[in-house]
Parts: structure tokens; C-alpha cells; sequence
């Protein structure tokens, strides 16, 4: 999932000064499972109760507070997990890829750049890549091609790669990464820690990606 923007015109606008990409590694079924439990207790518990006038659909990071994020990393009984995220410094960015192609390609390149820091040398029966569905039909391929051959040079020849792009509905995986994703760019954009302590012991690689001391 992702957090900021890749808006890049900062003198007539306002754009994040950070981009961030984050991704949640799951290694089995028991953790997904204790996502999807996290996530629904938290819907059902904390927004969603018998007081409540409104319905909601899924968990976003902006529209709730540290409490409940907090409630939600409760719920998450398994530690089989890890997470992996790129804060890009947007300011130092080439100039050349801030134009519409040139953001398309920097998006793949971070995407790339946290996937290579996996280990899959021993992953069993398959890889699958769950991605928020926010890319137009031509970017999906164009990704898609791209990810699949990075990641398949890294696979065992006999493990299967998946990609889909789900709506994050539809998926607790990336409502959980979400609210991840929003605590490491609180982190950066605003020097705001408070929800990032309560999970960076499970972050396996975190980097500043073109960052003052980069």
C-alpha cells in the first residue's frame, strides 16, 4: 500500500514532501487469518457498535484514531509477519521523473527496490502479491510485467507467482498495511511517532530513500 502522493509541484501546490511504500509479509496462513480477525473485531468493536448511526466498510488510517489503531494491533495475534517500507524523499527526486511516465516508472522502481530486499529462496507452495487496485488497466500490465520479472529471477522454478489488485474492501490484508504504511509516513512527514512505536518491532527493513543522509 502506499501513503502521500506523487505530486511533485510544489510551488503553486500543496504535495506531500514524502511518498511512502510500505509492504506486509505475511508467511502462512495463520497470520492472514489473524489479520482478517484484527481487522473485523476492530469494524465491529470500534466503529461499527450498537451506538454507532453509520455503517463502515473497512478500516482507513486517516479516519481513525491512535486508540483505535492501537486496539487493532491488539487483536493481532501472530508474529509470523513482517513488514518492509521506503519513505521517498520527493524534493531530491530527478527532475526527469516527476512528469506523468516518469512517476509511473518511479512507482515500479520503489515497488522493485522493497521486493528485492525479501529472501524467497525457501517460500512453499506459492507467492502471491496483493496490491491496492488504484492503477488503470495499462499500468496494472505495465506492473505487472515489471514485478513478475523481478520477483520470478528470485523464485524457485517450481513456486508460482500471483499478483492481484484488489479493492482494499475486499481485502484485510491491505486495510491492515494500510494503517501501517500511514504510521511511517506520519513518521516522516510530520516527525509523528506516536502510532509507528506501537508496531516497529515487526519492521524487517525500513530506509529513508534519498534522504539527507542517503
Amino acid at each position: 500500500d502506499e501513503s502521500g502522493d506523487l505530486g511533485f509541484n510544489f510551488k503553486d501546490k500543496k504535495p506531500s514532501s514524502h511518498f511512502v511504500i510500505t509492504l506486509l509479509v505475511c508467511d502462512d496462513k495463520t497470520a492472514t487469518d489473524s489479520f482478517k480477525t484484527a481487522v473485523k473485531r476492530t469494524l465491529r468493536n470500534k466503529l461499527n457498535h450498537k451506538k454507532s448511526k453509520r455503517k463502515v466498510d473497512e478500516l482507513h488510517a486517516r479516519d481513525i484514531k491512535s486508540s483505535i489503531k492501537e486496539y487493532f494491533y491488539r487483536q493481532v495475534r501472530a508474529r509470523n509477519w513482517k513488514i518492509y517500507t521506503v519513505a521517498l524523499n520527493k524534493p531530491r527526486v530527478y527532475e526527469h521523473l516527476t512528469n506523468s511516465n516518469g512517476k509511473k516508472k518511479l512507482y515500479n522502481f520503489l515497488a522493485r527496490f522493497l521486493l528485492d530486499k525479501l529472501d524467497l529462496s525457501e517460500v512453499n507452495p506459492a507467492v502471491t502479491l496483493v496490491v491496492d487496485k488504484c492503477k488503470n488497466k495499462a499500468e496494472i500490465e505495465d506492473f505487472n510485467a515489471y514485478i513478475a520479472n523481478q520477483l520470478e529471477a528470485k523464485l524457485p522454478l517450481n513456486i508460482p507467482l500471483y499478483i492481484h489488485h484488489e479493492d482494499s474492501k475486499a481485502s484485510f490484508g491491505l486495510q491492515a498495511v494500510d494503517l501501517f504504511c500511514y504510521g511511517v509516513y506520519r513518521k516522516y512527514e510530520h516527525g509523528d511517532e506516536e502510532w509507528y512505536r506501537c508496531y516497529c518491532e515487526q519492521i524487517e527493513f525500513e530506509t529513508h530513500y534519498l534522504g539527507n543522509g542517503n
